[in-house]
């Protein structure tokens, strides 16, 4: 299958930011995805290679409160949720995986989300 030449930028950063975190292992990865109609969002612990957080606009806890899920506000509102639940379990410090999308918009109103519930990156 032959990739957009957009798409292909965007693996080609996701692998050069997924290098420098597979380094340090001393926290755990906060992964973000990014489609155009949803966002996820997980906590990975990679020593033992399993999810700790998973919260996306799919999620039940989600949809409660909002039911669009491809803009700013929603974003927002998973960071807040993943921010809420990290602390519950007491994870304080995270590395930020962006998946090599670029630091604007969605991906930038998650990672602020986050980071008011108390998360450091």
């Amino acid at each position: 299958m032959k990739t957009s030449e957009r798409e292909r930028l965007r693996l080609q950063r996701k692998r050069r930011i997924r290098l420098k975190l597979q380094k340090q292992l001393s926290r755990h990865r906060l992964t973000v995805f990014r489609s155009s109609k949803h966002i996820y969002a997980q906590i990975v612990d990679d020593g033992i290679g399993k999810t700790l957080v998973a919260m996306s606009t799919l999620s039940a806890v989600f949809k409660k409160q909002m039911k669009e899920g491809g803009n700013l506000k929603a974003a927002a509102l998973v960071g807040s949720l993943v921010g809420e639940a990290a602390a519950e379990k007491g994870i304080k410090e995270v590395y930020y995986d962006r998946n090599g999308f670029l630091y604007t918009g969605r991906i930038k109103a998650l990672a602020d989300a986050v980071r008011e519930k108390g998360i450091k990156f």
